[in-house]
């Protein structure tokens, strides 16, 4: 059996790979865990609990509330609520572990969870580890050390949390956002109502779509994975900028008022110009994946700014931010931290500086994203093939040299195996299409030869 936790937390289809029971058990497995090593040390613990619309959430919610209280876990209910909502009330309540039911912005079947450490931070491998180890020694026959009688965890439905969340998204606005029509597609998913409420509260006219979840329509052609609909909503309503968001609301992209869309890495390089100006950009560097583009990086080049290029994946975002004391990362595909103000990616947030921007130069979104020019990008995958073999290939090796010598300084390769699946993946970045599919196009054709 392959590990249960992934890049981000535990997931699969509701009821088929995340049943009831293992909810449950990993719930319970948690909070042993965090027990051994100390976490609750002194005090009786407490838990955060959170979900999207989903309807599997409704029964997995319960999973894992009954898997704590029954490992004498307090257990505060907050329902539906963003991913980055869940990690803000976990660090502001002082809990010691809290749990997001969701998985993004995968399709309505699938599920996941995801734990969050003590002040909201996702758990370390290491206790990821650690807590799949023991549900898996316990789910073959092991006992559980169960408290009886007063101490077992009590459960509370904690119905501020809403606007506990909005009230501190709004708070950390460096202005208001008077005068802005923003068009919202929350996806129908977690962010439905706190994202229009929070841009409302900020003082935009704000217009909604897909803020009307049924537990089966979430991400359902809508959202940052599917954003035609936006792009119509801002244009037809005359609107200065939209914003969408994932099922969990821990992204966000955006459409400006000619509805062209605005990816994460033209949002990071909006919000560094401002965050340098404010003074708040620490260090003068963003935190970005190798699969941002080309272009992003040669303007943050030119205007001064140090680009820092990490793994992908927003948890290794994250981690360097920390290590180096940064203040914005992100991912292009709208995972942006903003660590002063957030844990993890929080789209509410990323939507609400980016208007606020937008307000305080009076200049169209368009015109701000235009600071850095997205280069073409090809993205070929080679299926069927030894991913382990990508970097040491001589015939790869040699291919990818030549490549390289060809783009020059105006374009990109990347090779990148798969993490999930035996493929390779093929990225090309160059001044135009042609020349980037051209090259990619013989890059596949080496990798499928050399590695098949």
């Amino acid at each position: 059996m392959g590990r249960l936790f992934g890049t981000d937390g535990v997931r699969g289809v509701a009821n088929a790979d995340l049943t009831a029971e293992l909810a449950l058990g990993l719930s319970v497995a948690a909070a042993h865990v965090l027990a051994e090593v100390g976490s609750f040390e002194g005090h009786r613990p407490v838990a955060v609990v959170g979900r999207d619309p989903r309807a599997s959430g409704e029964f997995l919610e319960a999973a894992v509330v009954a898997g704590l209280a029954s490992a004498g876990v307090d257990v505060l209910r907050v329902g539906v609520l963003p991913t980055p909502a869940v990690a803000y009330l976990t660090g502001s309540l002082g809990a010691d572990l809290g749990v997001m039911l969701s998985a993004s912005h995968n399709p309505m079947p699938d599920n996941g969870i995801k734990f969050f450490a003590r002040g909201g931070h996702k758990l370390a491998d290491e206790l990821e580890d650690r807590i799949e180890r023991t549900y898996r020694s316990h789910g073959s026959g092991e006992p559980w050390d169960r408290p009886t009688g007063a101490g077992v965890g009590r459960v509370k439905d904690y119905d501020q949390g809403f606007d506990n969340y909005v009230a501190h998204l709004v708070g950390v606005l460096p202005n208001r956002l008077d005068g802005l029509k923003v068009v919202i597609d929350g996806a129908h998913g977690a962010a439905a109502r706190v994202s229009p409420e929070a841009f409302a509260r900020a003082g935009a006219e704000v217009v909604t779509i897909g803020t009307d979840p049924d537990g089966l329509n979430i991400n359902d052609g809508c959202g940052s994975t599917h954003i035609a609909g936006l792009r119509t909503a801002v244009v037809e309503h005359g609107a200065d900028l939209g914003v969408a968001h994932d099922g969990d609301a821990d992204r966000c992209l955006a459409v400006d008022r000619d509805g062209n869309e605005i990816d994460g890495d033209q949002i990071l390089a909006v919000l560094a110009l401002g965050m340098r100006e404010a003074g708040t950009l620490r260090k003068d560097t963003v935190v970005a994946t190798v699969m941002s583009n080309l272009g992003f990086k040669l303007a943050m080049e030119r205007e001064g700014l140090t680009f820092v290029q990490t793994a992908v994946g927003d948890r290794y975002v994250l981690e360097e931010m920390k290590a180096g004391g940064y203040a914005l990362g992100g991912e292009q595909s709208g995972h942006v931290i903003a660590l002063d103000h957030a844990t993890t990616g929080d789209g509410t947030l990323t939507g609400l500086m980016l208007a606020a921007r937008v307000a305080a130069t009076g200049r169209p979104l368009g015109e701000l994203a235009g600071v850095m020019k997205r280069l073409p990008q090809v993205l070929v995958n080679v299926p069927d093939v030894d991913k382990s073999r990508v970097g040491t290939s001589p015939e790869v090796t040699s291919a990818v040299a030549e490549a390289e010598r060809e783009l020059g300084a105006t374009g990109r390769v990347l090779l990148r195996p798969s993490g999930t699946e035996p493929l390779v993946r093929v990225m090309v970045e160059a001044a135009d299409i042609e020349q980037a599919g051209a090259v990619a196009g013989r890059l596949a054709d080496v990798v499928k030869s050399a590695l098949g």
